[in-house]
């Protein structure tokens, strides 16, 4: 990726583009809970065909943390300027986990501006289906950011998967992690609460592709069946690993995100 810093309506973010097919809408991503441009690298490696965008939210990996709390509507408003100084009208959005609450907003906000939507690993946010509570509290701190020991022991709790069998796989995920303030990643967790897409889901207009791995301990399967059932032109895969599919089953992943949007 070409990495640069952009300055958006005042607020300066970090912003990722990996060069592609001109000819075609390029792919805009939203990241995970307190996770940098650079952790989809292997999904991105493994993706043919269009331009990818991806910039750290205010306060994570790289971009300034904002004077003020934010919510998913001020994600997708800055999003949408982006483009505008990127030069594009049309993108083609993948929302990842956490990302996928922003993802689901601008689908909404911007509608005109998004093409095709791709949900992965998430839900309709604050009335989901729960995942297990042990592996929601340790979700409540970014300690599995900064201690890599303590990432190695609760990775395969909390992610399922392929982390499950092979902990040590979390070493490679943590090699993509560039920490920038704990007061970054609470702003992303207060971001999102009370948030909810149900109501508006069968206004959505975008061909959509839902995504889930199914051993998550985070984001059970029928969050992504409600997705589904509720989005008019939606489809649901379902993936035989974790939640970091994108990253730990990324061939397999980027073949069926490449065909979607072919």
């Amino acid at each position: 990726m070409q990495v640069s810093l952009h300055n958006v309506g005042g607020q300066v973010l970090r912003v990722g583009i990996r060069r592609g097919e001109k000819a075609r809408p390029p792919l805009l991503l939203f990241n995970g809970i307190g996770a940098n441009i650079e952790l989809v690298e292997p999904f991105l490696d493994a993706l043919e065909g269009p331009e990818a965008i991806i910039f750290g939210v205010p306060g994570v990996g790289g971009s300034p943390a904002p004077a003020l709390p934010y919510r998913p509507s001020t994600l997708a408003r800055l999003s949408a300027r982006l483009l505008d100084q990127l030069g594009h009208k049309q993108v083609d959005v993948l929302g990842v986990s956490w990302g996928g609450v922003p993802a689901q907003q601008f689908a909404f906000q911007h509608a005109k501006r998004c093409r095709r939507l791709i949900l992965a690993a998430t839900s309709p946010g604050h009335l989901m289906m729960p995942g297990k509570i042990s592996a929601l509290l340790k979700m409540a701190t970014p300690r599995r950011y900064k201690d890599p020991d303590y990432m190695k022991r609760i990775a395969g709790d909390i992610y399922g998967g392929a982390l499950r069998g092979s902990p040590e796989l979390s070493r490679a995920h943590l090699r993509h992690v560039r920490w920038s303030s704990d007061y970054g990643y609470y702003l992303q967790l207060v971001a999102g609460f009370g948030w909810s897409s149900l109501p508006w889901l069968p206004f959505l207009p975008q061909q959509t592709l839902v995504m889930m791995g199914v051993d998550d301990p985070l984001v059970p399967v029928i969050n992504g069946r409600i997705l589904a059932k509720l989005i008019p032109d939606a489809h649901l895969v379902t993936i035989d690993d974790g939640h970091l599919f994108l990253v730990t089953s990324a061939g397999k992943s980027a073949g069926i995100v490449s065909d979607f949007l072919r």
